[in-house]
């Protein structure tokens, strides 16, 4: 951690993304400084990037802000810039590098009461400091594999860092027989709090006019959270696709060049989101395509599809949320590349998610979901089932979180 730190006016220098995640580190102390944490009942959570700040706010809404208040971290800058002036938490910052100085003097300023830690976020040092300060330190929607460090006869340091948590809640019972294997017993299965997230967005208002004027009575297609290593197997069968369906796309990164790139390889009428009001009423009736190029709309735009592609499995990058179109009911197209990602596994045994591999195999399955509407549905009807049996892990978890405290 001492030489990452070193690097970092290195890392400044490569890319703007880097630059957020050197500036912020290094503001991290002078910020909180200028905070009073002594006079509250602070309930911290640590989240590495926008993805657990989405399992963790499930719980954040169930908690008493009369009584406590609440802190997040953040270790990248993609959780830090979208979601560091939430309305449901009071106060967000970066995570400085996890080196005992640096934990000390964090953990001396905040004194949480109650540190809350997701999925796979575990950082020796801090997790030291935590426990000399009596804090409470829980472990949720975690998600353990054979393959990790922990489980490794060479993994001890980190072994020992799990045995800090007061308590673990796991997404799923092989984890629980992980944690046994290594002697740890304080953990129980409460399952992934994002199906109480997705679960929660059904009551909320999913209305898109721009989707709604762009779609009007035709079957649509949501590409989301895509990368270049998707467009190589959607473009074709986009171009290709009949008159009757639309592609609302989403991609991953907005960038103008990424999205001028995009925007060549489409051969079909394009439109863009920031420019819609710019749009003709026969322009967009025209129209094939509409790029989505604007952060947080995707979670109600599942709202309108009627077939999904959720990015990241084609690549290295890690596939996207899938339980976010599954809420709505809709049958999911993903990459091959999801064997990290045991919702999507059993979303395919159950056959609500369809993976492919090529441009070949993504034309024939979006053609059967295209032309066959039993199909389809009955795809999606898998999907919305698979969540509702899910849901109810928000409540556990703050049941014996609050129940011990």
């Amino acid at each position: 951690m001492f030489l990452f730190e070193k690097s970092f006016p290195i890392l400044k220098k490569i890319s703007p993304k880097l630059n957020f995640f050197v500036e912020g580190r290094q503001n991290t102390f002078s910020i909180l400084a200028k905070e009073n944490f002594n006079s509250k009942r602070n309930i911290w959570f640590h989240t590495a990037s926008l993805g657990e700040f989405e399992q963790a706010l499930p719980i954040i809404k169930e908690i008493d802000r009369d009584k406590y208040h609440i802190l997040v971290s953040f270790f990248s800058p993609s959780g830090f810039e979208v979601k560091k002036n939430h309305p449901a938490i009071d106060f967000a910052f970066y995570l400085p590098t996890d080196t005992k100085k640096n934990m000390q003097k964090l953990v001396a300023i905040i004194q949480p009461e109650i540190s809350i830690f997701i999925k796979y976020e575990i950082w020796p040092n801090l997790l030291t400091q935590l426990k000399e300060h009596n804090s409470k330190i829980y472990l949720a929607s975690a998600l353990f594999r054979k393959n990790q460090v922990y489980f490794k006869s060479w993994g001890n340091f980190f072994k020992k860092a799990l045995f800090k948590f007061d308590y673990i809640f796991t997404q799923n019972q092989d984890s629980i027989h992980l944690l046994n294997e290594i002697g740890f017993s304080k953990a129980s299965v409460s399952g992934d709090t994002r199906f109480d997230r997705v679960t929660a967005q059904l009551a909320m208002n999913n209305t898109v006019s721009e989707v709604e004027r762009f779609l009007g009575h035709d079957l649509c297609f949501v590409i989301g959270s895509s990368w270049e290593e998707d467009e190589a197997v959607f473009v074709e069968f986009i171009n290709a696709a009949p008159s009757h369906l639309k592609f609302v796309i989403a991609p991953h990164e907005i960038k103008k060049n990424k999205l001028d790139a995009l925007k060549n390889k489409v051969k079909v009428h394009t439109l863009t989101y920031s420019k819609f009001k710019t749009y003709s009423s026969e322009e967009i009736k025209a129209a094939r395509v509409l790029i989505i190029d604007s952060i947080g709309l995707l979670g109600k735009i599942y709202a309108y599809a009627n077939i999904a592609y959720v990015g990241g499995g084609m690549g290295t990058s890690g596939l996207h949320n899938i339980l976010e179109p599954a809420t709505f009911g809709v049958p999911i197209i993903i990459g091959m590349n999801y064997e990290k990602f045991p919702e999507a596994k059993m979303l395919i045994e159950l056959g609500g998610v369809m993976s492919i591999n090529s441009s070949e195999t993504f034309f024939k399955i979006g053609k059967k979901l295209t032309n066959d509407k039993l199909f389809r549905e009955a795809k999606g009807k898998i999907c919305k089932d698979f969540i509702q049996k899910n849901t109810g892990a928000t409540k556990f978890i703050t049941n014996q979180i609050f129940k011990a405290n």
